[in-house]
This record gives structure tokens, C-alpha cells and sequence, in this order.
């Protein structure tokens, strides 16, 4: 079976969870066998993994016509495609986009990332979805979140194929209820378009029927897995202060993901104990207001601040940490707890993220429940029973959740989707 992917980030070129899920969900379900996968990202870098899908760059697809000799493609897009394909891509353009800004490749330029212009970006990517569509064939499309909804629908239009799109948050998430009404249109209209929509959980599920009036029927829950571990991150040895505790809270630090709650918890630790630290990693919109919130409740001596962390980094940390805790308001699903687990590390984590409906093994609070947190935290860096407990148990829990699993249940809703069409 032949599946076009639309998504926006694929490592090691990440911002967030997206990336993690796009890259370990297309790997598992390249091991299941029978799957040949094209995925669509906005810019490749070159440094992708391509053993398992054939990575295709928007920025890298011609929607104007250039007279490019064979030497000029081998020199600007070798890094990243066989030349070959640039030309092949050309001669499926389909309308006169001589009008749009393009470099002399005739390529629409893309930042990788998410830019002040992002609506624009996520139409110039609609509009290259129609070359990348005429030009590989499929027999299902799936779309990754809402920015590449609009591609996903321009390649059903194209084609005909049924396309898949995949929820993994919606704005209601994000925004924590004040939902920008664009990208609610947008999401909308990507709910209605498609043939079935697969969602990260199932708190997800309920608010994509109740808040955007889709059809049961059309929903299904594929929950997140995680990537199993390699032998460099395995290998990575991290000294840890036998006499001070860390306690981690590693992601976005944005409205979402509840950071104020982190720091208010800690505040609270504090008060019982002295012999631990607390690190928020990550970078986001509320970090200043984080460090000002740490200082005014006097604990900026036990309080760090990392920025933005990356690859072996991520797994750094974790491993320094003797507590992970992800008090998120509104989490699809939220794969770092997975990942600490992985790595003996304690979880606690918030009863409204999507990930607390497969996890066992670790200790659930609401998020708004400070106190509630705080014991958590307390409880196991004081009792070392507890703290083997949840360490053991939590990663042989973990180490069950493949993505290969997640992939299949993917391949089987293509199946049914493909029948029904």
C-alpha cells in the first residue's frame, strides 16, 4: 500500500512532540511490511532518516517553471533529493503560479519552523501538495495536525483517494478554550473533509465529536507509543548528587502545558524539604513570566531554568532527574512522560492528558491540584520504595508501548477507509 503523508517537522529537526510522533508513528508502521510511505515536510535539512520513508521537501518542489540545467540541480538539491526528481516534479506543475514569490529554482521558500506568517506558509504548502500529488502515486493520504490539513484536502481533490487526517491536538488545547477561529475553520474543515479522522486519545476524540459536531463513526482513538531507546542514548552515563533530589518538568512552557502549577507545587516542596531542585526545560511565551512567578515565591536559588533542549540533551536531563512531572491542562496525549519512563525516571502527570488512559504505573493528579502534586513530588523523593516501585514498574510498563502496534491500527483503518471508498 502506498500512503502520501503531509507533515510539518520529522527529526532531528523538531519543535515539539508532532515531530516525535510523526517520525515513530511512520516507522512502525513501515516494520508492520507492506508499506511504501512519501512524506511531505515544508523544508528538509538532508540529515533525515530515510530507511523507512521516501522524505520530500516543499521548499524543494518547482510550482513555476525554470529552465535548471542538470549541473545546477546536482549542486543546490543533492544534499537532500536525487536531482532527478526535480525534474519529474516540474513537469507536473498545474497552473500558472508565475505570479508568486519563488527562487530561482521555482520553488516556494519555506522556513521549517513556525513563523510569524504561518497561514501563508500552510497555503503555499497546500498549493505544492498539488505538484507533489500529480507526481506520486497513492492510495491514501494522511494529513499530521491542522497546518497540513489544507494540503491533505488539495490532494484528495487531485487524486481522488480518501484522505486520513490525524488529530494530534486541536485549538481547544492549545489555547485552553479561547480558540482562534482561523485555525478552528481550518481544523474544521479538515474534520469535515476527511474520509476518517484518527485522534491521539480519547479525551482528544470527545472534544473533536462535541466541540467541531463530527460523526462518532468517523472517530478513531490510535494512541501514541515511544521510540525504543538507542545504544548512544543507553550509553549515556549522567553523575547524580546523591545529596539533593531533582524534580523536571521538560516541554513547551506555555499556557498548555501548566507551568504556573510546576512552580506553585515546588513552592510547596520547598516548605518540607530543602534537598531538592527544580528544573523547568524548555522553551516557550511564559518563561519570563515563569522566572518572575519562581522569584516572587523565593525559590529562585532551587529553581533552574534550561531553555530549549534537543536530542541527547533531552535524555541528559531526564537522566539527571529523579522525578518527571508534566502537569499539562489540556495534553492530546504527551509522549516526554513515556520517554522518562524509559529511563527509570518516576512520572507524575495530569488526569486531563491523553497519555493517563494507557499509563499505569505512575502517579495522576489534576493539574489544578497543587497540593495534590506537591505530596506526589514529596512522597517519592522521601520514600525509596516507592521511588523503585514506580521506577521498575514503570519501564517495563513502557517498554510495552511500541509504536509498531500504533502503526497497525493505522494500516487497518487505511484498509477499512480504502474499502469503503
Amino acid at each position: 500500500m502506498k500512503a502520501l503523508m503531509f507533515g510539518w517537522e520529522f527529526p532531528p529537526h523538531i519543535l515539539g512532540g508532532l515531530g516525535t510522533a510523526s517520525y515513530g508513528l511512520t516507522k512502525g508502521m513501515a516494520e508492520c511490511g507492506d508499506m511504501e510511505i512519501t512524506f511531505v515536510i515544508p523544508k528538509p535539512w538532508g540529515d533525515e532518516d530515510k530507511s523507512f520513508a521516501h522524505i520530500v521537501g516543499a521548499g524543494n518542489t518547482p510550482v513555476v517553471w525554470r529552465d535548471i540545467p542538470w549541473e545546477t540541480a546536482c549542486e543546490r538539491l543533492s544534499y537532500c533529493m536525487n536531482p532527478q526528481e526535480y525534474y519529474s516534479l516540474r513537469d507536473h506543475i498545474y497552473a500558472d503560479f508565475s505570479y508568486m514569490h519563488t527562487n530561482d529554482l521555482g520553488c516556494i521558500e519555506f522556513s521549517g519552523r513556525y513563523p510569524d506568517n504561518l497561514l501563508e506558509e500552510i497555503n503555499n504548502y497546500s498549493i505544492v501538495a498539488g505538484v507533489i500529488a500529480r507526481t506520486y502515486p497513492c492510495d491514501i493520504i494522511h494529513s499530521h495536525d491542522w497546518l497540513t490539513y489544507p494540503a491533505g484536502i488539495h490532494a484528495k481533490q487531485v487524486t481522488g483517494k480518501p484522505l486520513v487526517i490525524h488529530v494530534h491536538a486541536t485549538d481547544f488545547d492549545r489555547s485552553r478554550g479561547n480558540v482562534n477561529p482561523t485555525v478552528y475553520g481550518i481544523e474544521k474543515d479538515g474534520m469535515d473533509q476527511a474520509d476518517h479522522i484518527i485522534t491521539v486519545s480519547n479525551l482528544t476524540r470527545q472534544t473533536v465529536i462535541e466541540k467541531y459536531h463530527i460523526d462518532p463513526a468517523k472517530v478513531t482513538t490510535v494512541h501514541n507509543a515511544v521510540e525504543p531507546l538507542s545504544e548512544d542514548i543507553m550509553a549515556i552515563q549522567v553523575p547524580k548528587n546523591t545529596k539533593e533530589k531533582v524534580v523536571t518538568f521538560l516541554g513547551r512552557i506555555t499556557m498548555q502545558k501548566g507551568p504556573e502549577y510546576f512552580v506553585e507545587a515546588a513552592a510547596r516542596v520547598l516548605k518540607k524539604s530543602n534537598n531538592v531542585r527544580f528544573v523547568m526545560a524548555g522553551s516557550g511565551d511564559m518563561m519570563n513570566k515563569m522566572i518572575r512567578l519562581a522569584a516572587q515565591r523565593n525559590i529562585s536559588d532551587r529553581f533552574h531554568f534550561t531553555g530549549f533542549l534537543k536530542g541527547k540533551q533531552v535524555y541528559e536531563m531526564l537522566k539527571a532527574s529523579d522525578v518527571y512531572i508534566m502537569p499539562s491542562v489540556s495534553e492530546p496525549f504527551g509522549i516526554s512522560p513515556l520517554e522518562a519512563m524509559q529511563v527509570g525516571v518516576p512520572s507524575i502527570i495530569s488526569k486531563q492528558s491523553g497519555c493517563a488512559e494507557i499509563l499505569t504505573n505512575v502517579i495522576k493528579t489534576d493539574y489544578w491540584d497543587i497540593d495534590a502534586m506537591a505530596d506526589a513530588i514529596y512522597s517519592i523523593i522521601t520514600y525509596p520504595a516507592m521511588y523503585q516501585q514506580l521506577k521498575v514498574q514503570g519501564k517495563l510498563e513502557v517498554d510495552e508501548i511500541k509504536w509498531k502496534y500504533a502503526g497497525q491500527k493505522v494500516i487497518d483503518i487505511y484498509h477499512k477507509v480504502i474499502q469503503k471508498k
